[in-house]
């Protein structure tokens, strides 16, 4: 089993979604936002799922530091911005084989882990 786990060393729930696959032996692929940008391919599989939206973060430093509170977009604007901006990405993005999760969603992760172990 491996999953890709997208978001920047310095959000820590990217680092404890990393915390809680290394734990358990899961061999991880993580994309560094901070080093590489994300592909907008990636980002409309995940916004196909969730909604562009969802792959907000409201929250976050980097949305109000941009003054985005009363920002009206088109999705496929909300998408470039966030390719260009990965602050602006509730993190992490957590991908494996077909399943899609964002933030930190440990209960599917386990379901993941499962489904792994009965496939064997």
């Amino acid at each position: 089993m491996e999953v890709q786990v997208f978001g920047t060393k310095k959000n820590p729930a990217t680092r404890a979604a990393l915390r809680f696959f290394a734990e358990r032996r899961i061999r991880t692929h993580f994309v560094d936002f901070a080093e590489r940008a994300a592909a907008p391919g990636e980002l409309k599989r995940f916004a196909q799922k969730f909604g562009v939206q969802a792959l907000v973060d409201r929250e976050g430093k980097a949305f109000a530091e941009m003054g985005l509170r009363y920002a009206t977009y088109s999705e496929e604007r909300w998408l470039e911005k966030l390719v260009d901006e990965p602050g602006l990405l509730v993190q992490p993005l957590v991908r494996w084989q077909h399943k899609l999760t964002i933030g930190d969603a440990s209960a599917e992760w386990k379901q993941w882990i499962e489904q792994a172990k009965q496939s064997k």
